[in-house]
Formats: C-alpha cells, sequence, structure tokens
C-alpha cells in the first residue's frame, strides 16, 4: 500500500520534507518513524490525513501522514 509521509521542523534535517513509498498492511505512524530513526519521545504531533491521530493508528493505502516534534519555548 501506498502511504505519504510529511515531516516538519527538525524531522527533515538530512530525510526529506514529503514522500510517497510502499508500506506492508498494518504498519502505523510510530512504525513509520522508527524506520526513519524518530524517536516516539520526539514526536509532538501525529496527524493521519489532517487528523489528529496516536501513534499506534493503522495506516491504509492512500492515507497521509504528517509528523510534527515537541515544539518548546517560553
Amino acid at each position: 500500500m501506498e502511504i505519504t509521509v510529511k515531516l516538519f521542523a527538525m524531522f527533515r534535517v538530512g530525510r526529506f520534507a514529503a514522500t510517497t513509498n510502499k508500506y506492508r498492511d498494518g504498519i502505523t505512524p510510530a512504525d513509520i518513524a522508527g524506520e526513519l530513526k524518530i524517536p516516539e519521545r520526539e514526536v509532538g504531533i501525529v496527524l493521519v490525513n489532517s487528523r489528529h491521530a496516536k501513534l499506534d493508528h493503522r495506516l491504509f493505502d492512500g492515507d497521509i501522514l504528517s509528523l510534527f516534534p515537541l515544539v518548546g519555548g517560553g
């Protein structure tokens, strides 16, 4: 199945802004983050098709996954 992955902010460094790849059935945002060497603890926001999702959300063919890092400030 094909999933589009969009990365934001520091997650793009040394990776990509957006790409569409084939993935196995049943893959989750946590699995994709792991493949990209992004620690789960650094993921702040997960969107699937522009809706908030959890890292264990099951992805389907044609989904668009967006990963945002934690944001700090003060």
